[in-house]
């Protein structure tokens, strides 16, 4: 009774449900897993102007580091970078790019028209990887016949067919390249390795293998350089008087040059908020195929 005689009370409820129902629709949140097995959650928050701000994970900055330009400011320019930004993501709609390390073997297909099957599959362990936007690369190496073979390949090629993880996982130093001075068994994978089965939400190993470098000469001189993944060099002292003279440790705390090394926190948060969204739609489709195909095979 009270309601019929006082319409401005059904306003006041239909507005408070009304209210209630956006509130619940702008705020989703997308359970998502890292290669640390840590699960996080993307969520959608109001700011004081009422539009949403969507917050990507954490760990895309480490999942996806091809995502983020060149801090070399003559290399910056807005308009190209979101340019590439959509051709990466319909690229990464056409062909799976895995989650991968240096460290991590892999199975690179290309398209080869000299070959008879028009395709070439190379496997090898990820030696390096670098670049940004459609320049990102990587390179693998494998000992194949006692020869030691390399190939850069650039993540975003036309040509590649397939990307696939064999083993992943991580290692001590962020660059192998000391692999290259190193005994072949170290980089020596069969070519038809198969993958290794791993849970969505196990973690990355970081493999603590230390490597055993050939006598020298070597490419470069790896005692200047702070090297985990190796083993001791059994160099004459000398070797290491030179390189202390030549060291640099105070660039650790130089705050100026590690801000010129990077991506501010702020603009990195709003690039991945851009392509979070579409990598999330391409990964939940991937893995509705996948079902679809274990359950057809059964």
């Amino acid at each position: 009774m009270a309601i019929k005689e006082n319409p401005r009370l059904v306003q006041s409820f239909f507005k408070r449900y009304a209210a209630s129902l956006s509130e619940s629709a702008v705020q989703p949140s997308v359970e998502t897993s890292d290669g640390s097995g840590s699960s996080s959650v993307s969520k959608q928050d109001n700011n004081a102007s009422g539009n949403t701000v969507v917050v990507a994970p954490p760990e895309f900055r480490f999942i996806y580091p091809e995502f983020l330009p060149d801090p070399s400011i003559e290399r910056r320019n807005k308009l190209r970078e979101k340019l590439e930004r959509m051709d990466m993501l319909q690229r990464r709609s056409i062909v799976e790019i895995p989650e991968f390390y240096t460290g991590s073997i892999m199975s690179v297909t290309v398209a080869d028209v000299n070959s008879p099957n028009k395709t070439t599959k190379f496997v090898g362990i990820c030696i390096q990887r670098g670049g940004s936007g459609l320049r990102a690369w990587f390179i693998l190496r494998n000992v194949v016949d006692r020869q030691g073979i390399e190939i850069l390949y650039e993540m975003y090629c036309p040509l590649i067919q397939k990307i696939e993880v064999l083993r992943l996982e991580k290692r001590l130093d962020e660059s192998l390249l000391y692999l290259r001075d190193a005994l072949p068994e170290y980089s020596t994978f069969p070519l038809d390795m198969e993958p290794e089965r791993r849970l969505d939400n196990s973690f990355v190993p970081i493999n603590p293998l230390k490597v055993k470098l050939r006598p020298r000469p070597w490419l470069e001189r790896w005692e200047r350089q702070d090297l985990k993944g190796v083993e001791d060099l059994n160099l004459p002292q000398k070797y290491y008087d030179k390189a202390k003279k030549v060291a640099k440790p105070w660039e650790k705390y130089d705050l100026m040059l590690q801000y010129r090394k990077t991506i501010p926190a702020e603009e990195q948060e709003k690039i991945f908020a851009e392509v979070h969204s579409q990598l999330q739609q391409q990964d939940l489709k991937r893995k509705v195929r996948r079902r679809r195909g274990a359950t057809s095979d059964q």
